[in-house]
């Protein structure tokens, strides 16, 4: 149903003012209390007195004292003569102390003993401290020198608290940001150590002494550990230097936050995978010669490494200093990688000659098929390498070639001209003959292979010379067969042996990039300060 909005309006109104005077009333209680109040005005609707529910109850604290005129006549009676830029000392020769401390949760401690803000408390009702806003006090200048803030002080201005005594205890909060040099030598294996120096910036150490509130340093109850550092400790230490400015000596108060980089995260993030990778290089030279992927892993492992190297250089600051222990790892990582591509390259080359175009030097039979597979305890089939056979080899050559020639059929061939040549035929044999020719018959005995035998003496010439022309062209058949045969057999050998100094050299190449990466990793590991800090 509708509601007079207007009476609402008046309602509203008359609520806030009797709020208004409920607050302003000087009759309050005199000792601390509640105050409840609780409103509830009438509503008239559609001619029908309705009450509204209450408002929301107000509750109002008072923590009055009945000390509130002692505190007053006390601050008009410290503050009437009161000169903020006055140095609360009695004696103008005497340094004013002040005690210095730092909690690592962004609070400074400043605590000193202002002679003019004393007073006897049984005098002003027992009133024994006072918090004073610091712009109407003396306060110590005291600023961080190295300090990174556009406002150079960045404290929050806070009360400072008063004592009878004297003692005043200044507390601002603050966050700091100071210039710190850092050392990426061992990244990510680091510790930084970063000063703060705070310190007086115009009382020299004749006029204000700075104290060490603890002497073991910052207080770290208060700490908040953080996911990416660890801190190992914050101690303080004061210093007296006399600057070249000015004859009188400054005191200063420098606290060194060390720290030390947690490095589970770059231990399994960037050293677990590079040490993977490398692996898989390494594995590149267990495949066959033959593969087509055996240059393209190369390349592709190259590239993996190039992409973790720039995570590196965007995690560490721009400088040339130092080379970061990380990046160096990183860099003999490359150096293998892009080692084992060029000698993949090298392996391909000698895997893919022919004897056409390419002979072996001496060198590489002595080095490759001969020295190093014996290292290496590799072997051929049909061929055993052993010391003795690598110094006999030469020796055992001439005899291969010996023994290869005499079972040749050029050997046969040539044995059967000489037979021809020099034996002549037995008197006394029973032989079988066959036409040959004009003047010419083969006799075939049990001891000859043959040879011919002329009718007259007249014709031995020109049957010799016939039958000699064809046995010339057979023998001139038979050593092109027999060259072409031995040719092949070399030409089989050399690319045999060039594809076994292909295997040597991918044998060699995994035994000593794999020796290298254990190296180069456990070095890394040694050398660093520490190596896992959760």
């Amino acid at each position: 149903m509708p509601v007079q909005f207007d009476q609402l309006k008046l309602y509203e109104e008359n609520y806030y003012r009797v709020i208004e005077a409920i607050i302003s009333n000087s009759e309050l209680p005199k000792s601390p209390g509640l105050l409840d109040v609780s409103i509830s005005l009438p509503l008239v609707i559609n001619g029908i007195t309705n009450y509204i529910p209450p408002f929301p109850t107000c509750y109002l604290h008072t923590s009055l004292s009945e000390q509130g005129p002692h505190e007053k006549k006390l601050l008009n009676a410290l503050l009437a003569s009161y000169n903020t830029l006055e140095r609360p000392v009695a004696n103008e020769s005497e340094p004013l102390e002040v005690k210095f401390g730092l909690t690592l949760q962004q609070i400074i401690d400043v605590e000193w003993n202002d002679y003019n803000l004393r007073w006897n408390d049984s005098d002003y009702g027992g009133v024994k401290d006072l918090r004073i806003t610091p712009n109407k006090l003396w306060k110590p200048d005291v600023l961080m020198y190295n300090s990174a803030d556009e406002g150079f002080d960045g404290t929050y201005q806070t009360n400072v608290v008063v004592r009878n005594n004297g003692s005043c205890l200044y507390v601002p909060p603050g966050i700091f940001k100071s210039t710190c040099k850092i050392d990426i030598t061992w990244f990510p294996f680091d510790d930084q150590h970063c000063d703060m120096k705070f310190g007086s910036w115009t009382y020299d150490g004749n006029q204000l002494d700075l104290v060490l509130k603890d002497e073991s340093g910052g207080d770290l109850s208060d700490f908040i550990t953080n996911g990416e550092w660890y801190l190992i400790g914050m101690p303080g230490k004061k210093n007296t230097i006399t600057y070249a400015c000015c004859p009188e000596p400054y005191v200063d108060v420098t606290f060194t936050i060390m720290i030390r980089r947690r490095t589970l995260y770059y231990f399994f993030n960037l050293i677990v995978p590079c040490v993977l990778i490398s692996s898989m290089a390494l594995l590149g030279f267990t495949l066959p010669p033959d593969s087509g992927e055996k240059l393209t892993l190369g390349v592709t492992i190259l590239l993996s490494l190039t992409v973790f190297l720039n995570l590196v250089a965007e995690t560490l600051p721009q400088v040339s200093d130092a080379i970061p222990l990380l990046g160096t790892y990183f860099n003999c990582i490359m150096f293998m990688v892009a080692s084992s591509v060029v000698l993949t390259v090298v392996v391909l080359n000698y895997h893919h000659r022919t004897a056409d175009i390419h002979e072996m030097p001496q060198w590489i039979k002595t080095v490759f098929l001969q020295w190093l597979p014996w290292i290496l305890r590799m072997s051929r089939p049909g061929k055993k390498i052993t010391r003795k056979t690598i110094m006999m080899s030469n020796r055992m050559r001439e005899l291969e070639l010996k023994e290869r020639s005499s079972k040749s059929l050029l050997a046969n061939v040539l044995d059967i001209d000489d037979d021809f040549r020099h034996v002549p035929p037995p008197p006394n044999s029973t032989a079988s003959t066959g036409n040959l020719g004009p003047g010419c018959s083969i006799f075939r005995t049990d001891f000859r292979r043959s040879f011919v035998r002329p009718s007259t003496m007249e014709d031995v010439g020109g049957g010799l010379s016939g039958h000699h022309r064809e046995l010339h062209l057979i023998l001139r058949e038979l050593q092109f067969i027999t060259a072409r045969m031995k040719k092949a057999d070399e030409e089989a050998e050399l690319i045999s042996d060039w594809k076994f100094a292909a295997m040597v050299v991918d044998r060699f190449c995994l035994f000593v990039f794999t020796l290298f990466t254990i190296i180069a990793t456990v070095a890394v590991l040694l050398s660093a300060p520490h190596i896992i800090v959760q």
